[in-house]
């Protein structure tokens, strides 16, 4: 067995766990953008407007939708790939510093262990040892002293799969209920129902990834949908006046 599988398994790292920030960000943003169409389009009703159609709200919930998993997706992997990039750069910028002037670096590690609750003795001791190990050094010193993290184990295409995915599976609920019935309060209401049970789902993967506590990981991924899609139908009945 290797490392990285050994570690998987002995930390319990399973997908949802490695991927829980892009599921949790795009499926709570396809819940959202999607039911924002619906709730519009509702709101504009609502307020006296000419019977707007399904097939409208399809084509503008599908367009969206697509529109804007197809953006998060690829917006996450250049996020990665930037972080990737950025990562390596000032890497080797502390190599070079290390190799340029060892004696600074040195006291700079000191300072950092020191302050993490190192006694001094010790501190200088460590330090010692780990710049006998320049690559050993530059790592500590990217995670301590500039709060890097080593993004290797991020791949920008898998993350950025993950996050459309989220987005496409999670948003297409609220626009579930048009496709079978017609665009009145009935529906909206199924729609609404609809949408609060992908939250509630999308709470209860959070809450099982993190093992935080339920009520507030099922609470918080409701709160921040709920007002969303309060101002979204706010807003559609204030532009139907």
């Amino acid at each position: 067995m290797d490392w990285e599988s050994h570690r998987r398994e002995a930390h319990s790292l399973g997908r949802m766990q490695e991927f829980l920030k892009q599921i949790v960000f795009g499926g709570n943003d396809g819940i959202v953008t999607t039911f924002a169409i619906v709730a519009g389009f509702a709101g504009a009703a609502a307020d006296g407007v000419a019977q707007i159609g399904g097939m409208a709200v399809l084509v503008f919930g599908l367009a969206n939708l697509f529109a804007d998993a197809v953006s998060m997706g690829l917006g996450e992997f250049l996020s990665l790939r930037s972080q990737h990039d950025l990562y390596r750069s000032r890497r080797q910028s502390e190599l070079a510093e290390i190799a340029r002037d060892p004696e600074q670096e040195r006291m700079e590690l000191f300072e950092i262990l020191r302050q993490r609750g190192m006694p001094p003795g010790e501190a200088d001791t460590a330090t010692e040892l780990i710049a006998r190990h320049p690559e050993l050094m530059a790592d500590l010193m990217m995670t301590y002293e500039f709060g890097l993290q080593d993004p290797d184990n991020e791949n920008p295409v898998v993350s950025g799969l993950f996050t459309f995915f989220s987005f496409v599976i999670f948003g297409a609920i609220p626009i579930g209920p048009y496709f079978f019935l017609p665009p009145d309060f009935q529906t909206f209401v199924l729609s609404l129902i609809s949408t609060f049970g992908a939250l509630i789902a999308l709470g209860l993967l959070r809450w099982h990834a993190t093992s935080e506590r339920l009520v507030r990981s099922v609470g918080e991924t409701v709160l921040v949908g709920a007002t969303c899609a309060a101002v979204a139908y706010g807003v559609g009945f204030l532009v139907g006046a």
